[in-house]
């Protein structure tokens, strides 16, 4: 018998190594993946979409927010991979009905970490979750060295990152895209506000004046014509059209937003 403590503090006992495994998290799908799992992972939410195959060999049990509870029962999981962010705490507690759910909280690229070394004992894979552990520390590594070797000037800029409209929300703090803004030396003028605030475009000269607005790809679908619209009340800053996925997905995913991260400086 294994006991283990997801990151809420849960404790789980497992005899064996859980085999069947539903995932409510895109990316924590993908590096569920990465870990070489494919063959436990038997459900997956519409929004799991790396790799893209999935979604035809995999039952799909709803979204994020909103899921199927009995696709999930006829599946006869073994655990649940939830996330405190992504998934609602009634979710969460109706699926403990149906087996364990281990529930990840990632705010740091340490919570990340922690996330993959939790992988690694909970489906009984600690080698290949160290190794993706060790990239992500070389990967992380080499890009704090990229950015002390860009001249001062061209960083510490700061930056308003927007993920919705009607209402237009932006990141505030206590979050991982905070988190990743802080490793890129942005300063975010909205950071002494918690989690993802609404805002008034109008105010937005007197909230920080922002240098950089950047439209997320993700929830949001932004356009043009929402850009020309903020941009209307800044000073002039400078409007860029990031993928969300490198900014909000943990995990694996971070080998390859690091590398995002480095061409995004060179547009700036």
């Amino acid at each position: 018998m294994k006991t283990l403590v997801d990151q809420l503090g849960t404790s789980h006992s497992f005899k064996t190594s859980p085999q069947r495994i539903i995932s409510l998290v895109p990316s924590q799908t993908e590096l569920l993946y990465d870990l070489g799992l494919e063959n436990r992972i038997i459900g997956i939410t519409k929004f799991c979409i790396h790799p893209y195959h999935l979604k035809e060999t995999t039952k799909i049990v709803g979204g994020t927010k909103k899921v199927h509870f009995e696709k999930i029962r006829l599946l006869k999981p073994d655990i649940i991979i939830c996330n405190k962010e992504e998934n609602t705490l009634e979710i969460v507690t109706e699926l403990q009905k149906i087996c364990p759910v281990w529930v990840t909280n990632i705010v740091t690229i340490e919570d990340n970490l922690k996330m993959i070394a939790d992988f690694g004992q909970v489906f009984n894979c600690k080698s290949k979750a160290q190794k993706w552990s060790d990239k992500l520390i070389f990967s992380l590594n080499d890009f704090k060295q990229f950015l002390k070797d860009k001249p001062t000037g061209t960083l510490r800029k700061t930056v308003a990152y927007f993920i919705w409209k009607n209402p237009y929300m932006v990141v505030g703090s206590n979050n991982f895209i905070n988190e990743l803004l802080k490793l890129n030396q942005f300063h975010n003028c909205y950071e002494t506000l918690e989690r993802y605030p609404v805002i008034d475009l109008k105010k937005m000269r007197l909230d920080g004046a922002p240098d950089l607005v950047l439209l997320s790809s993700e929830p949001y679908p932004f356009t043009e014509e929402d850009a020309i619209e903020i941009g209307q009340f800044t000073h002039n800053a400078k409007t860029i059209f990031v993928d969300g996925e490198m900014f909000s997905w943990y995990g694996s995913r971070l080998i390859k937003a690091f590398e995002y991260f480095k061409v995004l400086h060179s547009e700036i």
